[in-house]
């Protein structure tokens, strides 16, 4: 079971997601919060697989809440995904570097929302399909300087191109196909490169393409 924890100020909001997702087989709501600091206690007492975790609340908003959730060591197994609107679009960038595993629009299809929580589960990172591309430019347009060179020479000259494709929303299959190589290997080469960059998940490596200069906007396949 994928057991996912829902933090929305909205109880509307909430019900309807419960309802969606308590209906699928293979997933279950094991907590509600309204509010970030509540959120925060949540994760740490359910311990879920998925934070679906809104922007705007009372006390400690979604963002902070993140972070939190992203630092603690014992929730190193929680992954979040920030819910958002098109006139939140900027604080896509600061969620992922926060330590969200994704984001999705809050008028997202239900099969869509249902699919974005077994694909963050199982350890992937996602950008919602219909936005992905202007979000990640707007995000990238404000980044600050590049990231530690430091970080980039620990990268074989592979890995850093598997980073740079990853960055331009590529999944290991269309990885593999642009290399050549098999889907395991790109994989292995995605993996490798997390582990040395310290990234969470894919999400944060889409950070660092950007943060490094691998990708540059406009430069999206």
């Amino acid at each position: 079971m994928i057991r996912v924890l829902l933090a929305d100020d909205q109880a509307l909001v909430r019900a309807g997601f419960r309802a969606l997702l308590d209906a699928e087989p293979d997933i279950e709501v094991v907590g509600e919060a309204g509010d970030g600091a509540h959120a925060v206690r949540l994760a740490g007492q359910t311990r879920p697989d998925v934070v679906l975790m809104d922007i705007r609340m009372p006390g400690v908003d979604g963002l902070t809440a993140t972070r939190q959730i992203a630092g603690d060591p014992a929730l190193s197994g929680v992954r979040v995904v920030v819910l958002t609107t098109f006139e939140l679009d900027e604080y896509v960038g600061e969620a992922l570097r926060g330590g969200a595993a994704g984001f999705l629009v809050k008028n997202t299809l239900p099969d869509e929302l249902i699919r974005g929580v077994r694909v963050v589960a199982a350890g992937d990172g996602l950008l919602s399909p219909g936005i992905t591309r202007r979000v990640i430019e707007q995000f990238a347009a404000r980044t600050a300087a590049p990231a530690a060179p430091r970080l980039l020479a620990e990268l074989t000259a592979r890995e850093r191109e598997v980073v740079a494709l990853v960055g331009t929303g590529l999944s290991n299959d269309e990885i593999a196909a642009r290399l050549v190589v098999s889907p395991a290997t790109a994989k292995t080469h995605v993996s490798r490169a997390m582990v040395k960059l310290g990234a969470r998940d894919r999400a944060q490596l889409v950070v660092f393409a950007y943060e490094a200069g691998l990708v540059r906007p406009g430069r999206l396949p």
